[in-house]
C-alpha cells in the first residue's frame, strides 16, 4: 500500500473523493454498508420520515436508540 504525503487536511480529504465511480466503487460501498449494519443491531424503522427540524429528527433517533438499549439491557441480565 503507498504512503501518500499531504500538506494539508483538506488536500488529504480531497485524496478521498472519487468523481468518476465505477461499479467495483458501488459494490465496495455497498459491502461496507452490509458490514455496518452487521455491527449494529439496531432496527430502524422503514420508511420516510418528515419533521420540522434537526432537533426533532435528533429525538426521534434518540428515542429508538434507547428503546433499543433499554430492551439489550433486559436481555442481558436474564444471564
Amino acid at each position: 500500500m503507498p504512503i501518500f504525503k499531504y500538506k494539508t487536511f483538506e488536500e488529504a480529504e480531497r485524496a478521498f473523493w472519487n468523481f468518476h465511480p465505477d461499479e467495483s466503487y458501488f459494490k465496495k460501498v455497498a459491502e461496507l454498508w452490509n458490514f455496518a449494519n452487521k455491527l449494529s443491531t439496531i432496527q430502524y424503522p422503514k420508511g420516510i420520515f418528515k419533521f420540522k427540524n434537526l432537533k426533532e429528527s435528533n429525538k426521534h433517533r434518540e428515542k429508538i436508540e434507547l428503546e433499543y438499549a433499554l430492551k439489550k439491557r433486559k436481555t442481558l441480565r436474564k444471564f
